[in-house]
């Protein structure tokens, strides 16, 4: 081999690609890579719009993400994105006022943003790469408003084509690609785990990914690449989820509170210890998940000091059901200076959590992260007061929804309240 072989080799996809990191043969329409994090989605979706810009010069590919920053840092500029992948005397030429790759043989490339997406309604395509078309934005149907513009404007060449890669999310664009697939509608489905691509990934990334998700359901959409799919009759569904992500900078909390769900007996069921804060906006947001399993009571008491210290709480909520006096000696015991509400249940948990559900449905609500078994447990709540979720208790959906009664309902919609 020639040294100007040698120095390609490296960037060969066929050689070091897995089969499952390949585009499908057939006479697919729509590609759709479903998989879990650290799979090697980027990659192959760069790898595949670099094959179509050499060997076809006249291509008009548009690259599609949440945002113009995430289709530049993820999809042009990010370690597997576009120029990564080419040797350095062979990469594509950026223009970032423009937001355009130019490739060597004349080929192009356009970024857009899914928030915008009437700046897709217009241009024409050859082909388009739609990056974690999960977190397209929601709100005003953006999302398949984007989608609609891109097929709507994919009508050049001969052959055009769409490479989709993707965390599975269950957001309505997800959906019906997976129901189009299942009808024979020319979309072909590649799926795959986190764990297909270990041998690649930090042994921290993959302790990290098992310690955050743990066991829980998400664990099954976000590692193992499994579409989730909703209980009926749920009070939350993950799609309502799904549009509650923060996903931008948000204000400073006017107001943060942490509310516990004290578990019924010492080293037994869960604490529920969620924060909360409510912004300067009207928006609630769930700011952290500190809950702890099999907690004699000066330990969840000390986490719930901890948490308040962290965040400088105004306020601690505390479920008083079992054993109210309790449940303040050991808060006290923790930190004397806590400011200690206890509030007594009239009403089952799921009762107490429909009117949260509905600050959810109007928009009220944004959760600052991923909180994988608060979500698995607000899933589990179901219309008619039945738990059908992980565990035997929803403990910490049930601190989730006094901290929020506490920041964002009125009195007339609290429950009774003794302050100390």
């Amino acid at each position: 081999m020639s040294q100007d072989e040698r120095d390609s080799f490296e960037y060969l996809w066929e050689y070091t690609a897995r089969a499952n990191q390949l585009p499908p043969p057939g006479d697919w329409r729509i590609w759709m890579m479903l998989a879990g994090r650290g799979f090697g989605k980027t990659r192959s979706g760069a790898e595949w719009v670099r094959m179509i810009a050499d060997s076809q010069p006249v291509a008009r590919i548009a690259l599609v993400s949440s945002s113009l920053a995430e289709a530049r840092a993820v999809m042009v500029e990010g370690e597997s994105g576009l120029l990564a992948i080419y040797r350095p005397d062979h990469r594509p030429h950026f223009e970032p006022s423009l937001n355009r790759l130019r490739f060597q043989n004349g080929a192009q490339a356009q970024l857009f943003s899914a928030a915008e997406p009437e700046g897709l309604r217009g241009p024409q395509h050859s082909h388009a790469w739609c990056d974690e078309i999960g977190k397209w934005p929601l709100a005003h149907e953006r999302a398949t408003r984007c989608w609609d513009n891109l097929l709507l404007g994919l009508r050049l060449g001969d052959d055009p084509r769409i490479a989709v890669t993707t965390t599975p999310r269950a957001v309505p664009l997800v959906r019906r690609l997976v129901a189009q697939s299942e009808a024979g509608e020319e979309v072909m489905i590649t799926r795959g785990s986190t764990h297909d691509n270990a041998g690649r990934l930090p042994e921290r990334f993959l302790q990290a990914i098992a310690s955050e998700f743990g066991e829980t359901q998400l664990a099954r959409q976000e590692i193992d690449g499994e579409l989730l799919e909703d209980i009926e009759g749920a009070l939350w569904t993950r799609t309502l989820l799904e549009q509650a992500r923060e996903r931008a900078a948000y204000p400073i909390a006017a107001r943060i509170v942490v509310a516990v769900d004290p578990p019924a007996s010492a080293g037994g069921d869960e604490c529920g210890i969620i924060v909360a804060g409510l912004g300067p906006d009207g928006i609630g947001r769930v700011l952290a998940d500190c809950s702890v399993s099999g907690a004699a009571p000066g330990e969840w008491a000390r986490k719930v000091a901890e948490a308040a210290r962290e965040w400088e709480a105004d306020r601690v909520v505390a479920e008083a059901n079992q054993g109210g006096a309790m449940v303040d000696s050991v808060l006290r015991a923790a930190d004397q200076a806590l400011p200690v509400k206890l509030v007594h249940a009239s009403r089952g948990k799921i009762a107490r959590a429909e009117p949260v559900a509905a600050l959810y449905e109007a928009g009220r609500v944004r959760h600052v992260g991923m909180f994988p078994r608060l979500e698995d447990q607000l899933c589990g709540m179901l219309v008619g007061g039945t738990y059908a979720g992980p565990g035997r208790s929803p403990d910490r959906a049930d601190a989730l929804v006094w901290a929020l009664t506490e920041l964002m309902l009125g009195k007339a919609a609290r429950p009774s309240v003794t302050a100390l």
